[in-house]
């Protein structure tokens, strides 16, 4: 059930086409996730969030979820 970095950047990037994702993590299930997109601007920071999770489409639900952790950065393009 584990998942690679690359799966889940590829996740992100069906929801945020326009996106600078960066996504790190060799273990399969905790990774580290820079996401910045336009779609962000106005947002505050637990939105931009929510929408990256929910781009995740339920990898992250509970136990039995693809992916454990997130250490999630995400902001608006300077």
């Amino acid at each position: 059930m584990a998942m690679l970095a690359s799966d889940l950047e590829a996740l992100i990037r069906d929801a945020l086409p326009n996106a600078r994702i960066r996504v790190e993590g060799d273990d399969g299930v905790h990774f580290s996730a820079e996401v910045i997109d336009e779609s962000f601007r106005g947002m505050n920071r637990v939105q931009q969030q929510r929408a990256v999770y929910a781009a995740l489409k339920g990898k992250m639900d509970g136990p039995n979820g693809a992916v454990h952790a997130l250490a999630l950065t995400t902001k608006a393009p300077e």
